[in-house]
């Protein structure tokens, strides 16, 4: 490239020592959730609100390990538009392709809250939390 700098790849994410592993059990993570949604459902007791407090706290948990693998905030946001139109995408999937699912926008609602809380993160001392775990052998060897 005539010694024009070549753009780096992943330069949205943290530098952490093994990207790819973090962000394979991301995306890993992620396809659980989309399998789960659109799986029979399993037993589970009656708990009142019970079913949206899972759906938030699923979507807080992706959001939250998007907060722990991008440095840049577009790219933060970026992933945070990405979850919540999943989980509406989900929620609709279910009630046109499923027969034991309904689509419920109280569930979506619940999933857009979790996505924010999540992201909320981003401004807690422990948005790095993961950065500092993957470098630290790297510390110690160094």
């Amino acid at each position: 490239m005539n010694g024009a700098r070549r753009p780096r790849l992943g330069r949205a994410l943290k530098p952490l020592r093994r990207p790819w592993l973090w962000c394979g059990l991301w995306c890993a993570a992620i396809a659980t959730v989309v399998v789960l949604s659109l799986m029979p459902p399993p037993p589970m007791p009656d708990v009142q609100d019970g079913d949206k407090l899972g759906h938030f706290l699923a979507y807080f948990v992706l959001a939250a390990c998007a907060v722990q693998l991008y440095a840049r905030w577009s790219s933060l946001l970026g992933a945070g538009i990405a979850l919540v139109l999943l989980g509406i995408g989900l929620e609709h999937a279910q009630g046109a392709l499923t027969d034991d699912r309904m689509q419920d926008p109280m569930d979506a609602l619940a999933n857009t809250l979790g996505v924010v809380a999540g992201l909320a993160t981003r401004l807690t001392p422990w948005r790095d939390l993961l950065l500092r775990i993957d470098t630290r052998g790297q510390a110690r060897r160094g």
